[in-house]
């Protein structure tokens, strides 16, 4: 059950607990430090005098989920070389595979923010529930060791694992790769316009090749942007490439 709260509350022994109570069945480990988990959902706008962020140990978290999902890699496709394994890491370990897990358990009604964050929609900002998921995973291994850290991966990150049975292969690689084999360069990315509060920001990306004319998108992240230009161009590109052969 989420905690539901009317204001920042101070990260006292009691809203730890009450914290760890609501999550600890969903993350298969019992906290003998709930202060841990409870800093993981402490955002940046929310630290005053002794409490801290969880910018820590969302540093920690990433390590741990990128070495726990490594392992996994490893192990599940055994023939794959390290080309294949690659761009399947980039795709489990990236923001949006964590806002899926954090959306999922319901990471945002923990969140301990400011007021002006919390009113601005920080508790369903994207970028708030991929690094709280992160620090929750750094607060597993830090409580429990690795192998409760790789507990929780492993059932959480399974399913997003075997959705994709192909190596996935993201528009700007692809398109690098074309660029690279029909005119011997890399596309040229440059954000034209970004507009919208710091918590939901949105780009205007440009993507050209040499003398092709550009291709523009809009994303929620320079990420998002760069990709949707890169997949309208590389589509361009190839269109133009199948009338020529034709």
């Amino acid at each position: 059950m989420p905690v539901q709260r009317k204001s920042t509350p101070p990260l006292t022994p009691e809203s730890a607990l009450a914290i760890a109570e609501a999550l600890e069945a969903d993350l298969f480990h019992r906290f003998s430090d709930c202060q841990l988990l409870a800093r993981a959902f402490v955002h940046p706008s929310a630290v005053s005098g002794a409490v801290q962020s969880n910018q820590r140990l969302e540093f920690l978290g990433d390590r741990v989920l990128g070495l726990a999902v490594a392992e996994m890699l490893y192990a599940r496709y055994p023939g794959e070389s390290e080309g294949a394994l690659a761009p399947r890491f980039t795709a489990l370990v990236r923001r949006e595979a964590l806002e899926r897990i954090a959306r999922q358990l319901h990471f945002g009604d923990h969140l301990i923010l400011a007021k002006g964050e919390r009113d601005s929609g920080g508790r369903e900002n994207s970028a708030n529930l991929a690094d709280a998921c992160e620090a929750v995973i750094a607060a597993l291994f830090l409580d429990g060791g690795y192998a409760t850290a790789a507990k929780f991966i492993g059932h959480y990150w399974a399913a997003p694992m075997a959705e994709d049975i192909s190596p996935p292969r993201d528009a700007k690689s692809a398109l690098q790769e074309w660029c690279q084999a029909h005119h011997g360069m890399l596309p040229v990315y440059q954000i034209v316009n970004r507009q919208g509060p710091a918590h939901a920001p949105s780009f205007d990306i440009e993507v050209r090749v040499a003398d092709v004319p550009a291709a523009a998108a809009t994303g929620g992240s320079k990420q998002a942007a760069e990709q949707a230009a890169a997949q309208l161009l590389l589509q361009r590109l190839m269109a133009d490439g199948n009338k020529e052969n034709g």
